[in-house]
């Protein structure tokens, strides 16, 4: 009987630690969408703003269309010139993930 019971706890301990730890890594996941979101969102701003491509878009509203294809949301954006910075969210159970990237030309150019 002592053996079932020692048996049993081995499990439970061994069952939450899995599904802790498959929160931690959803919630890792989640964080590095959001990070690379953020930075393709800047970097089409960026080319949109310096005419680097050719869209009827305004660099924001193109920052959106390609944060929301990585399944996150566009929260800031700011155009200064052809330097863009971005921030967005990207959700996981309840939570939210948010990264904040900057394309532009490189300083003193």
């Amino acid at each position: 009987m002592a053996g079932t019971a020692l048996s049993a706890a081995v499990l439970s301990v061994a069952g939450a630690l899995a599904i802790g730890l498959a929160a931690v890594g959803g919630a890792a996941v989640t964080a590095q969408r959001a990070a690379g979101a953020a930075d393709a969102a800047a970097l089409a701003a960026a080319d949109a703003a310096s005419g680097a491509i050719v869209t009827d878009d305004e660099p924001c509203a193109l920052a959106a269309r390609v944060a929301a294809a990585s399944r996150a949301t566009l929260v800031e954006c700011a155009v200064d010139g052809l330097m863009v910075t971005v921030q967005v969210q990207a959700a996981y159970s309840g939570l939210a993930a948010a990264s904040r990237a900057r394309a532009g030309p490189p300083e003193g150019s």
